[in-house]
């Protein structure tokens, strides 16, 4: 089953709504004495129905989900369709400068501070969720890849796992080297990172960028999971093909 509701960030996109898309596997129905892990991931719309994604594709959660049986609540929340790059800043966790986009405001801090002190407290209350670190997850991919590589280091206290799907490490790839090394980040957390092979060239020194990530995740000791996709590219059909690994790897030797 999966909820649908409207919500606002006032400080980030004022009274504009948004949606919220919750997923509740079956046996919070059956057993409502049952709580469950939750995992948040980044562009709910694209996530769960073809009818509501950008470009009419999504990464067919629901039917993995459904398929699978997985014990797990999935929390997804709509990005910022506004102008003048307004996704790619909220997503941004640093300022950074591009040619192609120009000088870009980074918000994501603003953006997980909402997600990690307003929308979770607010699932912990209205869902049957098991609210601590070792059962909050997060996911999400290309910008969205990004702040959850961000969110499981620098909001390591909130989540112990994390899957980071074709993440941007273009972006201000020094500076997110640094603040890795520089972060206090657990080493029981959990990060999965991938890269489609085909995706490689869409950005110069993608392997070396990429390659400098896992390098500074290694030295923080986590336990991270590195794939390279034969043949993947940057679209949800191809992130869809990935559930099963990200999902093993989330969910590796739980109880």
């Amino acid at each position: 089953m999966i909820e649908k509701w409207p919500v606002t960030i006032p400080q980030l996109s004022g009274k504009r709504k948004r949606n919220v898309y919750v997923y509740l596997p079956d046996a919070a129905k059956e057993n409502p004495d049952v709580r469950f892990p939750v995992l948040y991931m980044f562009d709910g719309h694209n996530v769960f129905f073809n009818e509501d994604a950008t470009y009419g594709k999504s990464w067919g959660m629901k039917e993995y989900m459904e398929e699978t049986g997985i014990p797990m609540i999935i929390v997804a929340v709509e990005c910022n369709h506004g102008k003048n790059y307004a996704r790619l800043k909220e997503y941004a966790p640093f300022t950074f400068v591009d040619k192609r986009f120009g000088r870009i405001t980074g918000k994501g801090k603003t953006y997980m501070d909402w997600l990690v002190g307003t929308l979770k407290p607010l699932i912990d209350e209205t869902y049957p969720t098991i609210p601590d670190r070792d059962s909050t997850f997060i996911a999400g991919s290309s910008m969205g890849g990004l702040m959850s590589l961000y969110a499981a280091t620098a909001y390591n206290d909130t989540f112990s796992r994390a899957a980071c799907l074709s993440p941007s490490v273009w972006f201000a790839n020094q500076r997110l080297v640094r603040f890795i090394r520089e972060t206090d980040v657990r080493p029981d957390t959990v990060i999965y990172m991938d890269y489609g092979s085909k995706e490689m060239g869409n950005h110069d020194g993608m392997r070396k960028k990429y390659t400098n990530v896992l390098a500074a995740l290694m030295e923080k000791r986590v336990m991270l999971t590195s794939r390279i996709i034969p043949g993947g590219e940057h679209c949800e059909a191809s992130w869809e093909e990935q559930i099963p690994y990200f999902m093993n790897t989330l969910l590796y030797q739980r109880d």
